[in-house]
């Protein structure tokens, strides 16, 4: 059995973009290079998710408006699943919806209750062009669907409406990273 470095072993600690960042606020491009640097960028990525005992992390909230996600996130039933996928489509969300507490490395410190459903598929493809259909329920669906999310320009704030929305704006424009 070969042995395989811990993912972001190799990388570095990237400062994240936080909420009101313009890269956070606008559509991914996609992955056309599939060389050496973007293998650098999910390791970074793996490491800055790490260091923020994060569950997920798009690149863009590094700085990078390319369509590539990293996950470590239990499922609902404490199975780990780990990986990455450059390209993503999230090409299922059904099942029945459920509101559940939602935070994001982009908004630290804060979570509100946010909608989603409870069973997700994305498909891309992996930092080597293989590809990749990832499926997963309750936390790690929500987790795919949130990533997603960032890569089309959207935080989770977004999808939330009414007083919700506005006590999570008003607690963001109090923190202190804001």
């Amino acid at each position: 059995m070969r042995n395989r470095p811990i993912p972001g072993s190799a990388g570095r600690v990237r400062p994240l973009r936080l909420l009101g960042d313009p890269v956070l606020h606008a559509p991914c491009g996609p992955v056309t290079d599939f060389g050496p640097q973007l293998a650098r960028l999910v390791d970074d990525l793996f490491a800055t998710m790490y260091r923020a005992s994060g569950v997920g992390l798009a690149a863009n909230q590094i700085g990078v408006p390319l369509q590539v996600f990293v996950y470590d996130c239990p499922d609902d039933e404490d199975v780990r699943h780990l990986g990455h996928v450059v390209n993503p489509r999230l090409v299922e969300a059904d099942g029945v919806t459920v509101r559940g507490p939602e935070g994001c490395l982009s908004l630290p410190g804060l979570e509100a209750g946010t909608e989603r459903f409870d069973h997700a598929v994305v498909e891309g493809v992996t930092v080597d062009g293989v590809p990749v259909r990832i499926a997963g329920t309750g936390f790690f669906g929500r987790c795919l669907q949130h990533e997603c999310d960032h890569l089309e320009g959207l935080v989770y704030a977004d999808r939330l409406t009414g007083l919700r929305r506005a006590r999570l704006l008003r607690a963001a424009r109090r923190a202190s990273w804001s």
